[in-house]
């Protein structure tokens, strides 16, 4: 998810209610308030309560059919927030783009809405420590019966792939050898996995995270998918990671997180608490990526 990572948002998020809701409750729609100007990491734990930012887009962060909000970063901050003592959180739902801008006005303490670290996103605020790794990988047909894992499979074999309009894959797979003539760009997840299952392509291309929740959502659909990779581009692995968000002036708060989110992450309750959402162990940060490598990128 390189350039291509602000279109698949534009494209994919939900369209936000701009409104508090509290993780685990009904939405409660009020006016946006400011949080504490002063150190916000003793704000919160005074009123034990904190507030943080989602994108109303699934699996990373959105409100359910009943009201509440889920997702992965919203129910890994929780986690996190217990930990501190910070039972109360609540979250703000806006447009994605809009996600760093609402934080540094502090209409909220943190973006919990699985962003990638990127450098132009580093130059604007801070980010916690990766929290996990999105990796590419393929839908094919119940069983692989081509046997197709990465890019070069799908050129060796001359299949045909689908992607999503204005998304980064249809270059990794024309980095890796893959002819136009081979490529199906479509504007949908469930256009993707129904061309699959009709046989019009042989895979779809996406984030291991992103397919896997299609398929959740369509019990019974005679497709699977591979093991995550990351791919090549101009000769390199594309690595990426999601993080939490903060203002650049909050380094205490940031720093508890972190120590927090670390110790979700090497004791496995992370695991368990992403599963849920089409995260695996397998999403758990590289070693040596780093927040301060993927700022540089």
């Amino acid at each position: 998810m390189a350039h291509g990572e602000w279109s698949r948002r534009e494209f994919f998020r939900r369209s936000a209610v701009l409104g508090t809701v509290t993780i685990g409750g009904p939405v409660l729609l009020s006016a946006c308030t400011s949080t504490s100007s002063g150190d916000a990491l003793q704000a919160a734990k005074d009123a034990k309560k904190i507030k943080l930012g989602i994108a109303n887009e699934a699996p990373y962060g959105f409100t359910d059919q009943s009201g509440k909000v889920t997702g992965e970063a919203p129910e890994v901050a929780r986690a996190v927030f217990k930990a501190m003592g910070i039972d109360n959180v609540e979250a703000e739902a806006v447009s994605f783009d809009q996600l760093i801008p609402a934080l540094n006005a502090r209409k909220y303490d943190l973006v919990a809405a699985g962003m990638n670290i990127k450098k132009e996103r580093c130059d604007a605020a801070a980010f916690s420590i990766p929290d996990y790794s999105a990796l590419t990988a393929l839908l094919v047909p119940k069983g692989n019966p081509q046997q197709i894992r990465k890019f070069e499979d799908i050129a060796a074999k001359k299949v045909k792939v689908a992607v999503l309009s204005a998304a980064v894959e249809k270059g990794y797979a024309t980095d890796s050898g893959v002819a136009e003539d081979q490529i199906v760009t479509l504007d949908s997840q469930d256009n993707m996995l129904r061309a699959v299952t009709d046989g019009r392509v042989y895979c779809a291309a996406l984030t291991d995270i992103s397919l896997k929740d299609v398929l959740a959502k369509s019990p019974g659909a005679a497709a699977e998918v591979t093991p995550g990779f990351d791919p090549i581009k101009n000769g390199q692995p594309v690595v990426s990671a999601g993080a939490f968000v903060f203002r650049k002036d909050d380094n205490p708060l940031r720093e508890a997180f972190n120590a927090e989110l670390k110790k979700l992450h090497d004791s496995g309750e992370w695991t368990k608490i992403v599963t849920p959402f089409g995260f695996s162990a397998d999403n758990l940060p590289k070693a040596g990526v780093t927040t301060e490598k993927l700022c540089a990128v």
